[in-house]
């Protein structure tokens, strides 16, 4: 190891932080000053996208918890680790988008102090030095933890000299621009696919629509030659249940939490030594649905074969030719409205299938322009499955880089 000048520190010495507020309710409006909860958090970042908003004159008196661009945040109230999409302790630090929101309660954002370096505290608390520290303090029921300020500050590590913490930041924001960059592209990619389909299928402006004339229907005015059918005339749900055992070591495992949000790109998966009772096998190519709600929004297209639970649909088009389109049906904003107000069950929504979505209306276009629309966009769906792989590989090779570096193993250069 070289560990030359590096200093036992503990965290509370190097930092200043601020607890979250636990703004009313009673504020919440669509409009104003944003606020950022928990709930919003990524594995390292906020998704921006539906985040609450308080009146702009109510939050000038607490603009002390204003996030600004890299603000390193930590999750105070969670899960515990058998639920990594909200365990707590997790960390994450604010982007652009989400520049001038409040932080709500149960985080806390943590200022470094002169001689501690942001993003290396940032990839400090990713690490698994810290992760099993303040899992280690947490308290609470089964079905919840928390840990206190004290416990945060309370951690103990080496700290580098600050060239070499500024050296080891700059080596893992690489990969990360590289990440970001790879879901800039997976965003462009569902961005022309959804705008393709719209464009074809909701506004009728595709190849040709010029010379079609319109004829009535039970959905209004559709163009000749098109038929008003049900979303279970195109596709089907795949029931394929089975148990934990050895028949899955070669498959993954994805639950609902890790069907990404907006996104038809599948970013994450499990091992499936994770995999519990009530599972389903998927192929590769098949239509992950999140049948709960809130996760009627969470679609993706599979990139391998694995096993989810059953709170997914596993959906197939009824013929192979019809793949894109499904796919582009079951992940537009109709679908999922049609989800929601069709959901079942009070305290916990849940879509139903047969009886229920299935009998969603939609207009189905001949086969002369499915054909069209498959060939444009399924190199888009193959490229946005590729996706998965290669941010696997840039996670992977950056997540191994960060104990070596952390813990000295790397000798770093900072001249």
């Amino acid at each position: 190891m070289n560990m030359l000048g590096w200093q036992r520190s503990a965290l509370g010495q190097l930092i200043n932080t601020q607890k979250g507020y636990a703004f009313k309710s009673g504020w919440y409006c669509n409009t104003g000053r944003r606020v950022v909860k928990v709930s919003n958090f990524t594995a390292d970042s906020i998704d921006s996208t539906g985040l609450i908003c308080i009146p702009e004159s109510i939050a000038a008196d607490y603009m002390k918890y204003e996030l600004q661009v890299g603000d390193v945040i930590v999750q105070t109230v969670g899960s515990w680790p058998n639920n990594p999409a909200s365990v707590v302790g997790k960390c994450v630090r604010t982007p652009q988008v989400a520049a001038g929101s409040l932080l709500n309660q149960n985080a806390v954002k943590l200022s470094p102090l002169v001689g501690l370096n942001r993003q290396f505290l940032f990839y400090l608390l990713k690490g698994d030095g810290f992760k099993s520290y303040i899992i280690g303090t947490a308290q609470g029921a089964a079905s919840q933890a928390a840990i206190t300020l004290d416990a945060v500050r309370g951690y103990e590590f080496y700290l580098p000299p600050l060239p070499v913490q500024q050296r080891i930041a700059g080596i893992l924001s690489s990969y990360d621009e590289l990440i970001e960059n790879s879901q800039r592209r997976i965003k462009i990619l569902e961005n022309m696919a959804r705008g393709l389909y719209r464009e074809w299928f909701v506004h009728f402006r595709f190849p040709g629509h010029e010379n079609l004339t319109c004829v009535a229907s039970a959905l209004g005015e559709i163009p000749e030659g098109w038929a008003v059918k049900k979303l279970g005339d195109l596709i089907t749900y795949s029931r394929r249940a089975t148990k934990p055992g050895p028949h899955l070591n070669e498959r993954r495992y994805v639950p609902i939490d890790c069907l990404p949000q907006k996104s038809l790109a599948l970013l994450e998966a499990r091992p499936t030594e994770e995999a519990q009772s009530s599972l389903q096998l998927f192929e590769k190519g098949d239509i992950l649905f999140g049948a709960m709600r809130p996760y009627f929004h969470k679609v993706a297209v599979a990139p391998f074969a694995g096993v989810t639970r059953t709170t997914c649909f596993v959906l197939k088009p009824v013929r192979p030719e019809w793949h894109a389109f499904a796919t582009m049906s079951a992940f537009d904003e109709a679908t999922v409205a049609y989800a929601t107000a069709h959901s079942q069950g009070a305290t916990i929504p849940y879509a139903v299938w047969d009886g229920s979505l299935s009998e969603m209306p939609l207009v189905l276009p001949p086969t002369e322009i499915l054909q069209q629309f498959e060939a444009v966009v399924s190199p888009m769906l193959s490229r946005l499955a590729q996706s998965f792989f290669a941010l696997g590989n840039l996670r992977r090779t950056r997540d191994l880089l960060l104990p070596r570096l952390l813990s000295g193993q790397i000798k770093i250069e900072t001249t």
